[in-house]
């Protein structure tokens, strides 16, 4: 019997792991053995892999069963079985028993000790290679074909169920295919959709793709080009409808990023997974969230008698990374020019001095420590995404074998299907689980 998976990431090496390792524990059973090949269209394996975690590769994420389900974002009891079978702590065992000593660090997110990708690459190609699986680089799939089911034949006229269309290549006979091909975010990797085309011919529902864990563009891009490469550590966000400020869409607490283009970072591509853009929305930084405004009001208090001698500028440098001060300087005079009861002179806020500062300008300064804003226009594309929401509809697929409902033989495993969770080790460990479910299963004729 042969095995074929389709794409050789995380899910798709995972899966020929498992299905070889099955059929090799099943060998005595086995009145045909089966031979387990791995294709890939690009000219080595994990190339995204290769990528993720800024070239350190996070793993997987070490939290407890619960946690790890509140950090999915679209259909997460479909996982249930899968993690059951192959857990995080079954991936970390895996990556340490072929060669990849792990970490843990903030978050509870598991990265190499070495903080090189490769590293983890080179323990899913150490487990290949025990595995005896037969991998083909440069196999790029054109199309399957399910033979058993075409009209003019027999059953008893057919070795293998599936004919596999290689593009310059001599076509490959298949009794059970396993379609782990990604979705279509960095698709210069060769995520490219592959698995939702295949889908489709065999009539099977693929729910429309989006990008997520995605930066946004926002509309004040001259304001975040001047603050560009700044990140903001210890932030709070929120995120609303520009008609609607009482209707908060998301919310969160940590590190934020200004870009060319407007906003990245852990928060921003967390919020990304939960906010759909349909209309410009305005995102509120606070930016002393560990003050209330009474105690940050207090230390301005504070500031501005101890530097009276001072311009204004120096105090909001204290408070303030350096190159957001002339942004916040320059909000600062626009709200001014558009209240008369705060103006003090004709001069630039930069200039005036902090014994000139009244009441109402301190409470403009407190208010725009406390909800700096920008409007959030789109996400960006797919080509910055790390992960796509969208695939293979979960209804169409068992839970307990990565099988197609539709098509007995055909498996789907990872980011082809519609499952996707938060940035932190948790989309690699789903593609994992569903890869490793979707291989072992394929060993057996399921119900």
């Amino acid at each position: 019997m042969n095995i074929v998976v389709i794409g050789g990431g995380p899910a798709g090496m995972l899966a020929a792991i498992a299905a070889s390792k099955e059929n090799s524990e099943n060998f005595e059973k086995a009145n045909n053995p089966s031979q387990v090949f791995l294709l890939e269209k690009n000219e080595k394996l994990g190339k995204k892999l290769f990528i993720t975690g800024k070239g350190r590769c996070n793993l997987t994420n070490a939290c407890d069963r619960e946690e790890f389900f509140k950090n999915i974002v679209s259909n997460s009891k479909f996982l249930y079985s899968a993690f059951s079978e192959f857990s995080n702590t079954d991936m970390m065992d895996f990556a340490e028993k072929n060669g990849c000593k792990l970490k843990v660090e903030r978050g509870n997110r598991v990265f190499p000790i070495s903080d090189k990708s490769y590293d983890v690459i080179d323990a899913f190609k150490n487990a290949l290679k025990d595995a005896k699986v037969k991998v083909m680089l440069n196999t790029e799939v054109v199309s399957l074909r399910d033979i058993k089911n075409d009209n003019h034949l027999n059953d008893s006229d057919v070795e293998n169920d599936f004919e596999i269309l290689i593009k310059n290549g001599k076509n490959i006979k298949a009794n059970k295919v396993i379609i782990a091909t990604g979705g279509l975010s960095y698709g210069s990797t060769g995520s490219t959709g592959d698995g939702y085309k295949f889908a489709k011919e065999f009539g099977i529902n693929v729910i429309n793709q989006s990008a997520s864990l995605v930066p946004f563009n926002v509309k004040e891009i001259d304001d975040c080009k001047t603050m560009q490469g700044l990140t903001l550590k210890n932030v709070a966000i929120k995120i609303y409808d520009k008609l609607c400020e009482k209707k908060i869409l998301y919310k969160d607490f940590g590190e934020l990023l200004f870009t060319h283009f407007g906003v990245s970072g852990p928060v921003i591509l967390s919020a990304s997974c939960y906010v759909d853009l349909t209309s410009e929305m305005i995102l509120s930084i606070d930016l002393k969230p560990a003050l209330n405004e009474d105690q940050l009001d207090a230390r301005l208090i504070r500031e501005f008698e101890e530097n009276k001698n001072k311009k204004i500028k120096s105090v909001i440098e204290t408070l303030l990374p350096s190159s957001m001060v002339d942004v916040f300087i320059n909000r600062l005079d626009s709200e001014i020019s558009n209240n008369d009861k705060n103006k003090l002179s004709n001069i630039s806020i930069k200039d005036i001095k902090v014994s000139d500062v009244n009441k109402e300008l301190r409470k403009n300064i407190l208010k725009l420590l406390k909800d700096f804003r920008l409007t959030l226009t789109s996400k960006r594309g797919f080509e910055e995404a790390i992960i796509t929401r969208g695939g293979i509809d979960v209804k169409e697929i068992n839970p307990k074998t990565m099988e197609s409902k539709k098509v007995k033989g055909l498996y789907f495993a990872g980011e082809v299907i519609d499952i996707d969770a938060m940035t932190g080790g948790f989309n690699i460990q789903i593609a994992a689980s569903t890869g490793y479910v979707a291989g072992k299963s394929s060993n057996y004729d399921v119900q």
